[in-house]
């Protein structure tokens, strides 16, 4: 049933491009027509009999039928024309170099395009309209009060998509909005520091309109767990919570479930979850025998499960993850920041250290979303966000996720929006994000896709079913698109979706390249946020309230057991005791006999048997023994 309707979906697209692509032509030959009769008109009135010169008429004559027709030309007697405007110029095929050659759209299309990108509030310059070449006259932006309704930067590899992440942050924080983004590449960071220019950049950046020069944007950097040059930013286990930790750990929806009642269990019985050894330590109590007590108690969780989750964190950690956890974790309140002139202050996370393990990578976004969302308050719509958000590489995020884990991502996009977070999602196709996710994006910023193999084509199809119609072949223009260009469509201040439009990008104003090393080293050094952030902090939590519980119930079972032992010693102590009396009394009866009978015919006997008998006895046998003190 589904190869069906994905073939009938197929289908049904294929059948709508056709009738664009027709209705494109259609449009065409009919301007093509007009221009020929226009054409036609003119060299009729030049050879008809009566026709002048042009030298012997003193004045312009009346407008001929083919011009009030709406033809682009004039009679030969007309004397010599204005310039025609952009559009006209553009649909006669004269169009004035650098503002637009032969393209797909006719002069009702840019004027429309022109007139949905026009912002009376404060917007962001994305670039300018390219229909065949580009067209400076023709600015396509974003109001910058529509970013908290979220967006998405797509793009095959090296297609330009981190230069429009930089050119969209250098804006924002230009305008006095804070920027989050993650430094996949490490070169990010060179727009705190000002752009060099060049002879090829300023002749596109001229080509589009923009007034280019070098800015650097203030910036702070912040690395995870300490593994690169930033301010370390950490999470607590407890604050991470089980759903994030499941997706990193790689759970399946039943581990997930179990993982949640361990957290529970923790939480109730006091015992704070600061890193993973705090994890470990209540996972290794509830499966040893001090705690299978207590494990019993936890229905849904059973001691197999319980044991492959320890394991997975013991693999988990030995990667060097637990780095990440820990105090002092961070405020996410820091992000929020504007430096002392008013702009919004850059945070880049620097993630070199932990590209071998993107999971950990973007969960961790992820959960400095759900912060920011537990954290802000409702404030509704506002001029301006109070964060944008760039969720880089966001793909890893939901591959692999549990129906639990994308549901949580898409009420915390849907609602977060209301606290004044615009979240921008960057990945290579638009199939990356789920239906629920894409659905709550209001500005696309696609840029050139690949139609390789039949998966892209499929996905490029995708990708075209979900623009508004336009006068483009989105299948064609998507593949054909430069370094650089992107199809755009945003919502504007109306909320309404803008015009899809071929733009060219502007240029970003910082450094294209990374910062030198030497100066992130001494830009973090001087951040106000390392004295707090910087150290790492080993409270008393789970592992230690543990570890003393273990000692303490250890003790009390030694004691048990040093009482146990006690107690039966002394029984057959006791016993041993009882059974020598009961020797001793009968060895007595028969030895009074037996003496009595040797003392009547025994001189030895009798010395024995007296007082000083007994002492010489007692003297000889322990000298035997040596058991005698040592006389001085």
């Amino acid at each position: 049933m589904s190869d069906a309707v994905e073939q009938a979906r197929a289908a049904a697209e294929a059948a709508q491009q056709a009738a664009d692509k027709a209705r494109r032509l259609a449009d065409e030959a009919v301007q093509r027509a007009e221009e020929l009769a226009a054409a036609l008109a003119g060299q009729e009135a030049r050879l008809a009999p009566d026709a002048e010169p042009a030298s012997a008429v003193p004045a312009a004559p009346e407008p001929t039928a083919a011009v009030a027709d709406g033809a682009a030309t004039a009679t030969a007697t007309a004397p010599e024309p204005a310039a025609p405007g952009p559009e006209a110029a553009h649909a006669a095929g004269t169009v004035p170099p650098g503002s637009g050659g032969a393209g797909p759209l006719g002069p009702d299309a840019i004027a429309a395009i022109r007139t949905g990108y026009t912002v009376e509030g404060q917007a962001l310059e994305l670039g300018a309209l390219v229909n065949g070449d580009a067209r400076p006259d023709v600015q396509v932006r974003i109001p910058l009060g529509m970013l908290n309704r979220h967006g998405l930067v797509a793009g095959a590899t090296g297609t330009g998509k981190t230069r429009t992440l930089q050119v969209l942050a250098e804006q924002i924080a230009a305008n006095g909005v804070p920027v989050f983004a993650a430094d996949i590449k490490g070169d990010l960071s060179g727009l705190a520091v000002a752009g060099q220019g060049n002879e090829k950049l300023l002749a596109r950046t001229g080509g589009i309109g923009q007034e280019w020069q070098g800015v650097a944007s203030q910036a702070e950097l912040f690395s995870l767990g300490g593994q690169g040059t930033g301010v370390p930013i950490r999470a607590t286990v407890s604050g991470f919570g089980p759903l994030l930790l499941s997706k990193v750990l790689g759970l399946n929806d039943t581990q997930e479930s179990s993982l949640g009642l361990v957290f529970h269990y923790a939480e109730q019985a006091g015992l704070p979850l600061v890193d993973l050894t705090d994890l470990r330590s209540v996972l290794t109590f509830l499966v040893g025998d001090q705690g299978k007590g207590e494990l019993a108690e936890l229905g849904g969780l059973s001691k197999q499960t319980a044991g492959v989750i320890l394991r997975e964190l013991i693999t988990f950690a030995d990667k060097g993850a637990d780095q990440f956890f820990g105090e002092p974790e961070i405020d996410t309140q820091v992000f929020l920041r504007t430096a002392a002139d008013g702009r919004g202050i850059v945070s880049l996370l620097e993630v070199p250290g932990v590209q071998d393990q993107p999971e950990v990578f973007s969960t961790f976004l992820m959960w400095l979303l759900a912060d920011l969302f537990n954290e802000l308050p409702e404030v509704g719509d506002q001029d301006k966000p109070k964060l944008v958000f760039f969720f880089d590489e966001a793909h890893l995020l939901f591959s692999g996720a549990s129906k639990d884990f994308t549901d949580q991502i898409v009420r915390t996009v849907r609602l977060i929006r209301s606290k004044g977070v615009g979240i921008f999602f960057v990945t290579q196709t638009p199939k990356d994000v789920p239906n629920d996710v894409l659905a709550q994006l209001g500005s696309r910023i696609q840029h050139q896709l690949r139609a390789h193999t039949p998966d892209d084509a499929k996905a490029l199809r995708a990708t075209v079913s979900t623009y508004p119609s336009s006068d483009y072949d989105l299948g064609e223009a998507l593949t054909s698109l430069a370094t650089g260009e992107a199809i755009v469509t945003v919502m504007n201040e109306k909320g309404a979706p803008t015009p899809v439009a071929w733009t060219r990008l502007r240029a970003p104003q910082g450094s294209m390249d990374p910062m030198p090393a030497a100066d992130m080293a001494s830009r973090v050094q001087a951040s106000p946020l390392l004295a707090t952030y910087g150290p790492r902090v080993d409270p008393d939590s789970a592992h230690e309230m543990l570890a003393r519980r273990m000692e303490s119930a250890a003790a009390e079972a030694a004691a048990v057991d040093a009482q146990k032992e006690y107690e039966r010693t002394q029984r057959e102590f006791e016993q041993a005791e009882r059974a020598a009396a009961s020797r001793r009394s009968g060895r007595s009866g028969r030895s009074t006999r037996t003496t009595a009978s040797r003392k009547a015919d025994d001189p030895l006997s009798d010395l024995l048997g007296s007082g000083l008998g007994g002492t010489i006895a007692r003297e000889v046998v322990q000298g035997i023994f040596s058991t005698l003190r040592r006389r001085r």
